[in-house]
Order: structure tokens, then sequence, then C-alpha cells
């Protein structure tokens, strides 16, 4: 009896569950609309923020400019020196041929023994700061490109590692950028700011939040910490660097955009609700907007989403690495 029960009420919600017939009046054929966005005018500032670290500047090193013997070392790891401080002499002693002369009355010859030519050199510092290393005795023979000292400088940068979409967020550097130490001072502007080559890839599980895992670097920013600002290398900190902005821009999501830099290409929807694509010329972006510079007018309307593709929430780390300021 349960079992009949039980297929006679899977019959019952099969039936009722059927597709109606087209053109029935209480079941209307559904029609499937893309979403749909309009462009907008707005402001919009490119900020990029890094995570990264304190970093104390590599020491200067010094390197032998003559070849020769050490007869003179004038300072000593620890000495604080200024740039184009005497740090090394070192001198070279070259034979000279004797010096023969002829009697014009007798013909004889006078042979005179000459003393080495000597030329001494005293190597500078190149920069001022702290001898770290000085590796350099008297009486030593040394060459030409040997290093016999190094000196720090005592200063501190910050620099943080950058994914291609980064990068691609930094065509134009600008001099500065706003870092925040984790509990250091109130945020500061460093200055100097620069580009270089990549640092090793994050370990795994250390990847900074929004990124894909195993994401490779492509390339370094540092930036120099001002003087009297206290902060230790080693410490943590955020680098936000800003690097274009502008008010009354045309925007549209990026998600309607494909392609992120200089150029890309957006559906534009007709009155009779068809879209066709059409190449934009692009500005800067926040990781969530792009200005159109060249393309469409306010108003306009286009796809959301670019067809074809799947549609995934919105993570700025996720489309640019970072997030917008």
């Amino acid at each position: 009896m349960i079992w009949a029960v039980i297929a006679v009420t899977l019959v019952v919600i099969a039936f009722k569950s059927a597709p109606q017939a087209a053109g029935d009046a209480e079941f209307p054929s559904a029609v499937v609309t893309l979403p749909q966005v309009e462009v907008a005018k707005g402001p919009i500032t490119n900020t990029v923020t890094l995570t990264g670290s304190v970093v104390a500047d590599p020491a200067g090193q010094e390197k032998v400019t003559q070849v020769g013997k050490v007869t003179a070392v004038h300072a000593k790891v620890g000495d604080v020196v200024e740039a184009g401080a005497p740090l090394l002499e070192v001198t070279l002693e070259t034979p000279q041929d004797p010096l023969v002369t002829t009697n014009k009355e007798t013909g004889e010859e006078k042979v005179t023994e000459r003393k080495p030519k000597v030329t001494r050199t005293t190597m500078k510092a190149s920069s001022a700061g702290t001898v770290a290393t000085f590796t350099a005795i008297k009486d030593q023979e040394v060459s030409v490109g040997e290093t016999f000292a190094s000196v720090s400088p005592g200063t501190l940068s910050v620099t943080a590692s950058m994914l291609p979409e980064q990068q691609f967020r930094l065509l134009t550097i600008p001099t500065e950028a706003t870092v925040t130490v984790t509990g250091g001072p109130a945020p500061f502007t460093c200055t100097a700011l620069r580009m270089g080559t990549a640092a090793a890839a994050p370990a795994a599980g250390t990847e900074e939040p929004g990124t894909e895992p195993g994401a490779t670097p492509s390339a370094s920013i540092t930036c120099a910490v001002p003087a009297g600002t206290v902060v230790f290398a080693g410490l943590a900190a955020k680098l936000e660097v800003t690097a274009g902005s502008a008010e009354d821009a045309l925007l549209v999501p990026i998600t309607a955009v494909q392609g992120s830099v200089e150029t890309g290409n957006v559906w534009v929807v007709a009155e009779d609700g068809t879209n066709t694509e059409k190449a934009v010329k692009l500005g800067i972006t926040d990781g969530t907007q792009v200005q159109i510079v060249e393309g469409l007018a306010e108003g306009d309307l286009v796809l959301e989403f670019v067809p074809g593709q799947d549609v995934a929430p919105v993570d700025e780390g996720m489309m640019y690495g970072g997030s917008a300021g």
C-alpha cells in the first residue's frame, strides 16, 4: 500500500510539472535579456595598492683601481665616512731601464741604475655612510677590480613585487607613493619611486589577497624612506601608488570591456535590443571601472558582461592584482 501511494504521488507531480503548450496565456514564454549598463560620467583614480616591506639599502662596494701593494689603510669597519674620504693607498713600483752614457773622449760606456717609478693612488669612498666591511691590509698585493671594502648608506627603502596586471596599470611610474608601515608611524610619502627586476615568487600560501595561487611577479617597485622617519628593516608595509586621475570621465564597468590596456571592445545595444561589437580607446582604471577615451558617448547602452565569457564576481585583486583607491 505504501509503495502504491508513493507511485501515484510521483505521477501527479510529474503531470503538474510538465511544460505547457506554446502560446498558453496562463504560461507566457520567457524572454531572456542580457544585463545592460549605461555609459556614465564620473571621477576616477588609478591607485594600485601593493604589499611589501621595509628594506635596508645595500652597501656600496669599493674596488681597487690600481694594481700594486697596499701602503696605507685610512679606515676600518665601523668608521663613518663622507663621500670622497680616503680609504686605501696603493703603491705601484715600476722598474726602469738603466741609464747608459758614453764618454766622448774615451768611448767608455757608463751604466747608471735608476730607481723604480713609483705611482701612488688613493681609493676614496664613492658614497657617504658607515664602513661595513674592510678586507685590505698593509703590504697586501691587490689587483684592479678587487673589492676591498663596502660602505653602508644607513638608509631604508620600501619595496614590493608587482604582478603583470599591476604593471599594466603602472605604465607611467609617478615619482612618489604613500606608505603605511604595520605598527609604525602615520602614513608618509616616499620618494624616488623606481621600477626594478622581479623579486622571487612568494611561497605557497603567502600570496597577496585577491591574487591567483602561484602568480609570478613581473617586476618590483621601490621608493626611498625619507630621512627622520622612524621605521626598521623587515617591517611589513603597504605601498599605494597613484598613477593618474580624471574628472567627468566616461565610465563603464571593467566587465563590459574585452581588453584592459589602451584599446578594447564593447558591445553596444541598439534600440531594437540587438548588440554590436565596437572598438574603444581606454584610459585609466580603478580596478572596478575603466575610462572610455574614445568610441562611446554618455548615455550609450552596452552589455554589462562580454559575451561568451564566464560571469564571475568582480574582484579587484583578481582582475588587476590590487585594490582601487
